[in-house]
């Protein structure tokens, strides 16, 4: 399918868009206060050590400190402060295959201590409370390949399935690896299959001379202190987006334009003739639709074809969707109505996920089949949607409860918590309360302040009621008699008083002296 790449930059916010059949499949924003930090290198310290979570917290220099759990410990290969470019050396030629798991087997209080520096990489974008996901076990990348300066393993892209083309691109990354740096790993990616040794060998000597100069920050680096930062979010996506179904790259900023067309000159030759400069009064997001598909994939509900919807919830423990029939009536039976549904909502429901970046663990409720069948097409339509996607994903069949589980890599924010905040009337819960319960809880604080008070009655005092104009309708409409009772009941008067700034369910009881 022929893909598209859309690049728009403005002073306070790069946009870039992945278009492929002319249907907007991923977003990624970088803004000026809130680049991603995934992939940054830091120098760190040990702040807390937490046992029975078998964690540490390591303080990065950001707002909050980063969480490193003992899986993500590359075990006697972390790099301590003390540690010199000899040793360094030595240990990168050390055979440590036994002490691959070692973390595994170990209790973090062998492997951290409290106050101790360390060299970590953030896999995981600080997201709502939690802090940074933080590792151990480095990775830098590139088009083609990725160095792994403190691990010796070789591993090939899942995605490249020739036998013999794995076997030739290990040997490759071998036979550069003993030359420019034994001992240490290599992950060979997807876009090097079918490429030359020269450009590979090319690719991994750029890396190399990265690491050396994050080793060479490091030294001169104070504690917490940042010593790589991950390349630009427009030079980022054309190195790992850019691939042989991308036919074009717009570009609508000419400062930006040219430091991509640098880098393609550099490392994607063969992209020069695909990079287009945007420059057209219509904005490059509103021309191709990217705007209307931005605003859509906000909204809780997706609309499918055939008249049925999704309905999207994200939460903090998980993502649900929820399969439905809508206005799609079939044409032959209820079973047949639902299949068709379910199906449409299999081959949709990937794309959300990957245009809204939502991850974690995800539950969709498709409409029940009775047929067995048709639950196998199902899950057939869900898998083959989800090959498009970069993201690792992992797929459970239907559950006795009718239910599929999924889970799909997160690093970082969804596309609706880099737009959007909790709003502060509701507290994130998407529910306000009713006027009605607004009165009642008016009522009780009412009741409550004049039992609490327990002094002779004050004809000179009474209740003032400061609430929403909905709150005040209904106390002077609906609860008008109830409103009456309660001043009878306590003795004083009550007044009301609206006020344009509270939302549902806010409200004031004040006493105050009646006016002269």
């Amino acid at each position: 399918m022929v893909e598209e790449l859309l690049i728009n930059v403005s002073e306070f916010e790069t946009r870039v868009a992945l278009l492929a059949g002319g249907a907007t499949q991923e977003i990624h924003l970088a803004r000026s206060e809130g680049y991603s930090l995934t992939g940054n290198i830091y120098v760190g310290r040990v702040e807390r050590i937490i046992p029975g979570m078998q964690a540490a917290f390591v303080n990065v220099g950001l707002q909050r400190p980063g969480f490193l759990h003992v899986r993500d410990i590359e075990g006697s290969r972390i790099i301590l402060p003390e540690e010199t470019a000899k040793n360094r050396d030595v240990s990168a030629n050390r055979d440590v295959s036994a002490n691959r798991d070692i973390s595994a087997n170990r209790d973090i209080r062998q492997l951290l201590h409290e106050g101790q520096e360390i060299m970590v990489q953030v896999v995981k974008d600080p997201i709502s409370s939690k802090g940074a996901r933080l590792t151990t076990q480095l990775a830098v990348a590139s088009r083609y390949v990725v160095l792994m300066p403190n691990n010796d393993h070789i591993g090939i892209s899942q995605r490249i399935d020739e036998e013999d083309e794995r076997e030739r691109l290990r040997c490759v990354v071998e036979s550069v690896r003993e030359v420019m740096c034994p001992g240490r790993g290599f992950i060979v990616r997807t876009a090097a299959e079918g490429v030359a040794r020269e450009i590979i060998e090319t690719d991994a000597g750029v890396l190399v001379r990265i690491w050396d100069k994050i080793l060479a920050n490091k030294r001169d680096a104070g504690c917490p202190e940042i010593v790589y930062q991950e390349i630009p979010l427009h030079i980022r996506v054309v190195r790992d987006l850019a691939g042989p179904t991308l036919e074009r790259i717009y570009i609508d900023h000419e400062e930006t334009y040219a430091r991509v067309l640098s880098f393609v000159g550099d490392f994607l030759p063969e992209f020069t003739d695909r990079l287009v400069y945007y420059d057209d009064a219509r904005s490059l997001f509103d021309r191709f639709g990217v705007e209307d598909e931005m605003t859509r994939a906000l909204d809780r509900k997706v609309l499918l074809k055939s008249g049925g919807y999704l309905v999207v919830e994200q939460t903090e423990a998980m993502i649900t969707i929820d399969v439905n029939t809508g206005a799609y009536l079939g044409l032959h039976s209820l079973e047949e109505t639902v299949f068709r549904t379910n199906l449409e909502a299999a081959q949709a429901i990937p794309r959300q996920l990957r245009l809204r970046n939502l991850g974690g663990i995800i539950v969709i409720d498709f409409i029940d089949m009775e047929l067995e069948d048709h639950q196998r097409q199902v899950m057939r339509a869900l898998e083959k949607a989800c090959e498009m996607d970069g993201a690792k994903i992992r797929l459970e069949g239907f559950s006795s409860l009718g239910l599929v589980q999924m889970s799909r890599k997160r690093t970082r924010k969804s596309l609706g918590q880099q737009i959007c905040e909790p709003c502060d009337q509701c507290s994130g819960l998407g529910l306000v309360k009713t006027p009605q319960s607004t009165c009642i809880e008016v009522f009780r604080a009412i009741l409550q302040d004049s039992e609490k008070r327990r002094e002779p009655q004050d004809s000179e005092a009474e209740y003032m009621i400061r609430a929403a104009e909905s709150v005040v309708d209904r106390l002077l409409d609906e609860d008008a008699h109830h409103l009456a009772e309660l001043a009878r009941q306590i003795g004083r008067d009550v007044r009301i008083q609206v006020e344009p700034s509270y939302g549902p369910g806010q409200f004031d009881i004040v006493l105050v002296l009646k006016p002269s």
